[in-house]
């Protein structure tokens, strides 16, 4: 428990029409009491518990801002310790004078992170729930932002605790049997905790795989459009950012380089990148170029495969076509407004995927391509629902060594080895799991944590 009375600025430094500024710890109520003045001499000591009041902030005799003040008391406040929010006016200057009254009166400024780490350390959040705290805050979509509201809800905490209070039992009974053997009986354990384990890596295994839909829920999807040259794919892209962002021409190979850019698509955040036409060439510049695109094309979460429609399929379309076999992708049979050569059951023959007609010119089919990416984001590999993901690198690599651990379990008892062997492991799985909601970390890897957590939050 924390002694000492931080406060910092809550809200970003900008011009705007409020400013917040959060105070917490044991003499949060009585150093703003210092400088805080209601109307009939009242002091915010004798007030109660969330309330609000109106007056204005003083550094002795000058006065500097006309406020409200919400006072929260422990263990009722986001920290769980006394806490006073400032509601001031949001000019930047005003702001930082009421933060730096504050300090002069006895406040120390807050590290970054330092509210929601005395959260988790005073107890109110656990790891998980406090990370998912700055996830909730950067997220950039819809999918992002209701993934982390998840895991503050507490929803992947008790996944994980759930599974580790089931792995404690058999390890508890395993310990018993081995001190007690005359009373606690071994005989037959091995297939019912073949069942119990079974069913922890099928959970966790099932948590660990869906860190790539967490990723993608978090930073977006990597989206690559590759096609040969003059198909039309620096058109599709201009299309979808509604900007003329890519340098069209009749010229065929005028795209050079990639071109990233990032697309808000109905929620669905797409970092989204033109690359040059994937084809045979002695320049030399070109071949980076078209080196670069079959880079993107095998690190993409979703291709866009652009066709130009109105000319017959050729060797580069067929050496595209073998490496998207593997791929996640849709294709758009682009120029729909011109004579079809190439049609759908032409390509069929070669790629059997998903296929949208387009013009790029005439800008018809583009929302058949929106709902196409949301109905795979929503139905298929990349389906958000209401189950837990892992969005967090530290929570998968946790996950990865108790998935680990617990093969290993599974593995002595087919081998038929010693009870003893199953509770180290078993040990080792609970161990690790509990990093994940802070129950087995350091306090340096929780220090690094919440340093990367804006300052007043």
């Amino acid at each position: 428990m924390y002694t000492d009375t931080i406060a910092a600025i809550a809200t970003g430094m900008t011009n705007s029409g409020i400013g917040i500024v959060r105070v917490s710890g044991n003499d949060a109520v009585a150093i703003t009491d210092k400088v805080f003045r209601m109307k009939g001499k009242r002091s915010l000591c004798e007030m109660e518990s969330h309330t609000v009041h109106y007056g204005y902030l003083y550094d002795g005799e000058e006065k500097i801002d006309e406020v409200m003040v919400l006072l929260m008391r422990a263990p009722r406040s986001y920290t769980r310790e006394d806490t006073v929010e400032i509601d001031c006016h949001g000019g930047a200057y005003v702001v930082k004078r009421v933060l730096d009254t504050l300090i002069k009166y006895g406040a120390r400024p807050a590290e970054p992170g330092e509210y929601t780490k005395r959260a988790f350390l005073n107890g109110r959040l656990d790891l998980s729930q406090a990370e998912s705290v700055i996830d909730l805050i950067s997220s950039q979509n819809e999918y992002a932002r209701k993934s982390s509201l998840l895991q503050l809800s507490g929803q992947l905490s008790n996944e994980i605790k759930k599974i580790r209070g089931e792995i404690l039992h058999e390890i508890a009974f395993i310990e018993s049997a081995l001190d007690d053997p005359e009373h606690v009986s071994l005989d037959g354990y091995g297939d019912k905790l073949t069942k119990i384990v079974d069913n922890h890596i099928d959970h966790v295994e099932r948590l660990w795989k869906s860190s790539d839909n967490g990723r993608m829920l978090r930073e977006g999807i990597s989206t690559v459009i590759v096609g040969k040259p003059n198909v039309g794919k620096s058109s599709i892209l201009n299309t979808l950012l509604g900007q003329e962002r890519a340098i069209v021409t009749d010229i065929a190979g005028t795209t050079r380089d990639a071109l990233e850019e990032q697309i808000n698509l109905n929620g669905i955040l797409l970092n989204i990148v033109d690359t040059a036409g994937i084809r045979e060439t002695r320049d030399v510049v070109e071949q980076i170029g078209v080196d670069r695109a079959k880079h993107y094309l095998r690190n993409a979460d979703l291709v866009i495969y652009v066709v130009d429609s109105s000319l017959p399929l050729d060797e580069n379309d067929y050496e595209i076509m073998e490496l998207l076999e593997e791929r996640r992708v849709i294709i758009l049979l682009n120029k729909s407004d011109l004579k079809q050569i190439t049609t759908e059951d032409e390509l069929k023959k070669h790629l059997d995927k998903k296929m949208i007609a387009v013009s790029a010119r005439e800008k018809t089919g583009i929302s058949d391509l929106e709902e196409a990416i949301g109905q795979m984001f929503f139905t298929g590999d990349v389906a958000y629902n209401d189950e837990v993901f892992i969005t967090n690198t530290r929570h998968k690599y946790a996950l990865q060594e108790a998935l680990q651990a617990l093969k290993l379990v599974r593995q002595s008892i087919d081998d038929g080895m010693e009870e003893d062997f199953y509770s180290i492991d078993l040990m080792h799985a609970y161990e690790e799991l509990g990093k994940i909601i802070g129950e087995e970390i350091g306090e340096d890897l929780v220090n690094e944590i919440f340093s990367k957590f804006c300052m007043g939050k």
